[in-house]
């Protein structure tokens, strides 16, 4: 399958290479031949010409070389067709495929494409001009950022009404947009009164584009004191795949290039950030972990990752995850101060931003220190405990040259340096074997004093359907069976039973990140049936299963309803509890941490003491809320 040869012989005909070339490279006419800085490699002096009779390039000094269509396949990073299709629209050339489907396919995402940039224009606009952007546009000033910003990243209002765009659009007039087109862009939906309404409503929006500039979907934010989840992104669909999409790439692409190194931070503001710091080699991912995808486009770029994600727990288990990737590319942390994400240091303090950037700690090192500052280095016991803890973190290095300093910096800091300790250490390396799944035990509905017991365990009190397959910083791997615990009865319940799961839980008591996102997407998606149409693939298996499995004891008794909700706010305030005490043995220790943690501590016998009891699990809740 592909595009006929005629065709591609005819695009390369009508091509003017010196044109394209020069939209990329600075090039000056010498003699019959087009000189320039090659854009594939650092140089001073100029070696890269360019033949305009014969159509081709050639670097004297990196030897690339080639046509139009290489040359926008090497600079963009476009596979043939696409190269190939981008050119012919510059010059009205109609394609033929050799597979009809194929065409049809690429004709259907070029209408997606035309919706989408009509779109980011609509909204662009209503940002720039329009009187109920107001809210928006101080919000944005508060954040410094500035109309060069707003216009560069193209950011757009989305008004608080139910089909605004698709009126603008004139969605199912005569002449304007079909309404198929409208929704399989992502960008609204009909309903069965033949209505029209819009994705995205009363949001601040960051268009999202492909590497080649093309809009592919939004990521939109709710402005403080709106309702709704804080973020909602573009649903996949023919031209959008959450799992590819890298938000900035389309811009940072040729800086990445130049230094052989990416940043990957959480945010669109993020990326924004440090843009305005100076540092234009930043991407995010769109709302989920990065992927195998996400990883493999950036190698196409550079094979050297800065990981820059906030300084919490959950940012610190997202970096912990591309210990899967160490050995493809090569990983490097960057540490802010607690409590300063990279949106927020670009403006405090820039050059705090650049230098935690240009300080990166390796992966490795970043992981080990983790285990060490959560670690009781005061006692042989705890410092022997760490010992072991931080070498099994660096234990999957295999070249032992790189991995003996490591152990050296462990022993010494857990006063494990004497010959024989250190010895013991280097066997613990050699021998270590990355642990396998524990069994899970399922939840037993069918007890008689109708609860699940709580049990102690390594991660502390929690219920017995949480034996889930943690590591020692409690996360978990993609390649695990997910596991059957409180987290996946509330998942039941909101699929199944909607009403015993309180208004007010929030995605961020869930700990599992698949547990998490699910229950992000039923808050986001209007009913079960628009999110098993429209959210990513393994949302929607996980949804179907809890679909189909029948849980009668769970169903039918509003007791054992209840101590589930209790158990998961036991079990997020112990995660806060873990990380609060941490605090205070890393840093200063002020009344209001102390307070915390004594409210939690009491609350949370109070729960225990109680065997679960409803008023004094929502007490736990109002604690647990952000801000209290």
């Amino acid at each position: 399958m592909g595009i006929h040869d005629e065709d591609v012989a005819r695009v390369r005909e009508a091509t003017d290479v010196v044109a394209v070339i020069g939209e990329y490279v600075q090039l000056k006419r010498v003699g019959r031949r087009w000189q320039g800085l090659c854009p594939f490699h650092a140089e001073k002096t100029p070696s890269f010409s360019v033949n305009a009779e014969m159509g081709v390039y050639h670097c004297f000094g990196c030897k690339a070389s080639g046509d139009a269509i290489t040359f926008l396949r090497e600079v963009e990073h476009a596979d043939f067709p696409e190269a190939v299709e981008r050119l012919a629209g510059r010059s009205g050339i109609v394609l033929r495929y050799t597979s009809p489907g194929e065409g049809a396919d690429r004709q259907k995402r070029g209408k997606l494409t035309e919706a989408l940039e009509q779109a980011v224009e609509w909204y662009h606009q209503r940002l720039l001009t329009s009187a109920d952007a107001g809210l928006a546009r101080r919000y944005l000033r508060e954040r410094g950022y500035d109309g060069d910003v707003v216009r560069q990243y193209k950011l757009g209002w989305a008004p608080d009404d139910w089909d605004a765009l698709a009126r603008a659009l004139g969605v199912g007039a005569e002449n304007g947009m079909s309404p198929e087109v409208f929704s399989e862009a992502g960008l609204g939906r009909g309903n069965e009164g033949g209505r029209t309404w819009d994705s995205f409503r009363g949001r601040l929006l960051f268009p999202i584009f492909d590497p080649s500039g093309k809009p592919v979907g939004f990521g939109g934010r709710i402005l403080p004191g709106g309702e709704g989840p804080k973020y909602k992104n573009s649903v996949d669909n023919a031209v959008y795949r959450k799992s590819r999409v890298l938000y900035g790439l389309n811009w940072a692409k040729q800086d990445i290039v130049n230094a052989g190194q990416v940043i990957i931070c959480e945010g669109y503001t993020d990326v924004i950030g440090f843009a305005q710091a100076g540092i234009s080699r930043a991407v995010a991912t769109c709302g989920t972990a990065a992927t195998e995808e996400h990883i493999q486009i950036l190698r196409r770029y550079a094979n050297r990752i800065v990981l820059a994600f906030d300084p919490d727990t959950a940012g610190g288990n997202a970096a912990e995850r591309f210990l899967q990737w160490e050995g493809e590319v090569e990983v490097k942390v960057a540490v802010f101060p607690t409590g300063s994400d990279p949106g927020a240091l670009a403006i405090s303090d820039p050059e705090g931003l650049v230098s935690a950037v240009g300080e990166a700690v390796a992966f490795p090192r970043f992981r080990y220190e983790r285990v060490l500052s959560q670690a009781d280095l005061a006692t042989i016991r705890g410092r022997s405990m760490a010992a072991r803890q931080a070498t099994e973190v660096v234990a999957p290095i295999k070249d032992p040259l790189v991995r003996e300093p490591y152990l050296l910096e462990i022993a010494t800091q857990c006063r494990q340096d004497d010959p024989s300790a250190l010895e013991r250490l280097r066997r613990i390396a050699q021998d270590y074997r990355p642990p396998r799944p524990r069994a899970v035990r399922s939840f037993d509905s069918d007890r008689r004093d109708d609860a699940p017991h709580p049990v102690e365990t390594a991660y502390g009190s929690v219920s017995e359907g949480d034996a889930s397959h943690r590591d020692q910083e409690g996360i978990y791997s993609v390649d695990e069976p997910l596991p059957n615990n409180v987290e996946r009865q509330v998942l039941w319940l909101a699929a199944n039973e909607p009403g015993a799961v309180w208004s007010d839980v929030a995605p961020e008591f869930f700990h599992h990140p698949m547990y998490r996102d699910a229950f992000k997407a039923m808050l986001e998606y209007s009913t079960l049936e628009v999110l098993l149409a429209e959210a990513e693939p393994s949302l929607v298996a996980l949804m179907q299963e809890l679909l189909v499995v029948e849980n009668e004891g769970l169903r039918t008794s509003r007791r054992q309803q209840d101590v589930v909700m209790a158990l998961l706010m036991y079990e997020s305030a112990q995660r806060e509890l873990t990380y609060l005490e941490r605090q205070a043995r890393t840093g200063s220790v002020g009344d209001d941490l102390l307070r915390r943690v004594a409210s939690l501590k009491t609350a949370m016998d109070k729960l225990r003491e109680s065997e679960w009891a409803l008023d004094q699990a929502r007490i736990l809740l109002e604690l647990l809320r952000p801000g209290s």
